[in-house]
């Protein structure tokens, strides 16, 4: 066998770059993952607000690593804009919605229509509207209501649901998907 100190090379260093690569090659746990492990390693979400006018064009993650920084500023625009209250939105929600985008093919941006809502806000909300949940997940900063123009209600929730990561719903009345990291489940007409 060849002396792999001579080149630079110790047998113990070869064995530590194996191990990261079994760890980088693993399956992942949720076919939304491993829908974004095709976009190589980097993970992108593009958004904008109707709502403040404000634009997202973030990376939020880098070869296995989220960007805190990133994750901040998607926080800060998915926060309630009627209270003008953040919380720490959860990265696998930003998932999900990253690998619904790649699976529909476009460049548009998402429109946000709804991220993260206090109790009071969606206690409004709920008032008006039989739609939204008493214990909604969006008071949890674990979900989003999206919008496409480029894209059908059911081609979005097609390709959430594809992502078998997290619920599902679809409003095509109001022209939004709602998408989550809760448990995995599916509703909307």
């Amino acid at each position: 066998m060849a002396d792999l100190t001579a080149s630079g090379f110790t047998r113990r260093g070869l064995l530590g770059v194996f191990a990261a690569t079994a760890v980088v090659a693993a399956p992942t746990c949720s076919n939304a993952f491993g829908l974004l492990r095709g976009a190589g390693d980097i993970r992108r979400i593009r958004m904008y607000s109707g709502r403040t006018g404000e634009k997202l064009d973030t990376i939020y993650w880098i070869e296995g690593e989220y960007i805190p920084e990133a994750l901040n500023e998607i926080t800060y625009f998915m926060r309630d804009w009627r209270s003008d209250k953040t919380k720490d939105i959860d990265p696998r929600t930003v998932d999900i919605a990253a690998a619904a985008h790649r699976l529909l093919d476009v460049s548009e941006s998402y429109m946000l229509l709804s991220g993260y809502r206090t109790a009071q806000t969606n206690a409004m909300l709920r008032s008006s509207s039989r739609g939204v949940a008493r214990n909604s997940l969006h008071m949890k900063a674990q979900a989003a209501d999206l919008r496409l123009r480029s894209r059908s209600v059911s081609q979005m929730y097609r390709a959430a649901s594809a992502c078998e990561a997290g619920g599902v719903g679809k409003y095509s009345r109001s022209n939004f998907v709602h998408m989550d990291c809760g448990p995995i489940r599916t509703w909307g007409a």
